[in-house]
């Protein structure tokens, strides 16, 4: 059983998180002046000289640990819970997505888990557990990066000392390509999927450049075959875009339909009223890439990447390729130029275009 109260000294208050026993709430009756704050789930008792050993000599031999309350010191440090609640309700009041908001509030309470509820909230604690999480070598780039996110909007918006997240530097960024599938490969895997529902939702997801999220989560009413496109509702970003409906993705379409009468979700789960899962179709999506001998590490990320990198390939317009993706940032989109496969043959020299070159040189 937990044997550990913990005082938070604020002003001229001790804040007592007690945990539950009959015995114990029997205990700090007796103390005078004392309320209970339903809201932060504490006690507060009016501090008073040798207040602190009169609780030491009652709760013995329970193990009592005080925190000193400063400006760097959040508020509610003795209820993680409640932390964790103010943050999930600051970022639905700014309109941040479920996947994140779920993202942050596990990293938070990660956090919270590994250096426990620290004297003081500093800059020294906070570098301290990124390196903790650096040297762990199975964590990526990217999971640090939402690690340092989600502390920042902790401080910034919940706890309202930013001034303890500020110059907290982020690791610098991976140089990595992405893994492109070919042509060829992409057929191999379509062809090799019996299930024509799996069939439908790879061809989709890779004709338009489809997140797996964006794939499952399709309505019926979000394809227009008589415009030719496909409406990728409240994305990564919480951002609409348009993309194009490809000529075989809409006969697909067509048989799709005949076959199973899709009414709300072009994709239907398992559980009723509900959509294809994303881990549904990477586990698809790896049983294919295993039965056609693919040794590439592949997933649904991957024929996103591979088709953007074919419309640069074809001599599409890099800026038009980043407003098919989604991407805000054009840098973004760039990285799939040192993957395109670009022939040598149709380059020409910019010697070759200088008016009179040909004619006055050598």
């Amino acid at each position: 059983m937990n044997n550990t109260i913990r005082i938070l000294k604020e002003e001229n208050h001790l804040l007592v998180h007690l945990p539950y026993s009959p015995e114990r709430v029997q205990k700090i009756h007796t103390i005078p002046n004392r309320r209970w704050d339903a809201k932060r789930k504490v006690w507060i008792i009016r501090h008073t000289q040798n207040l602190i050993a009169q609780l030491e000599q009652l709760f013995a031999p329970d193990k009592l640990t005080v925190y000193f309350s400063d400006s760097n010191a959040p508020p509610e440090c003795l209820q993680p819970t409640v932390l964790i609640e103010q943050l999930d309700q600051e970022l639905r009041l700014r309109n941040y997505s479920y996947r994140t908001r779920k993202a942050y509030c596990q990293q938070i309470k990660k956090f919270i888990d590994t250096i426990g509820t620290p004297q003081k909230h500093n800059q020294v604690i906070i570098r301290s557990y990124l390196l903790y999480l650096i040297d762990d070598k199975c964590l990526s780039r990217n999971y640090i990066n939402q690690s340092i996110s989600a502390l920042k909007f902790l401080y910034r918006y919940v706890l309202k000392v930013p001034m303890v997240i500020e110059n907290i530097p982020r690791p610098r960024e991976e140089r990595r390509l992405p893994v492109v599938l070919s042509r060829n490969e992409v057929m191999r895997i379509l062809k090799a999927l019996s299930n024509f529902k799996h069939r439908t939702l790879l061809i989709l997801a890779y004709s338009a450049g489809l997140r797996v999220s964006e794939v499952v989560q399709l309505k019926v009413r979000d394809i227009d075959t008589e415009r030719g496109t496909i409406h990728i509702q409240q994305a990564k970003g919480k951002k609409d875009r348009y993309v194009p409906l490809s000529a075989i993705a809409h006969r697909t379409l067509q048989t799709y339909h005949n076959m199973y009468a899709p009414t709300n979700w072009l994709f239907d789960g398992q559980r009723t009223g509900h959509h294809l899962t994303s881990r549904s179709l990477q586990k698809t999506l790896q049983k294919a890439v295993k039965k056609v001998g693919i040794t590439k590490s592949v997933s649904m990320h991957t024929l996103r990447h591979s088709f953007a990198t074919h419309l640069l390939e074809d001599g599409t317009d890099l800026r038009y390729i980043q407003e098919l993706l989604g991407h805000s940032r054009p840098e973004t989109t760039m990285r799939y130029t040192h993957v395109a496969k670009t022939d040598p043959k149709k380059l020409c020299s910019p010697l070759d275009n200088i008016p009179d070159a040909q004619n006055t040189l050598p």
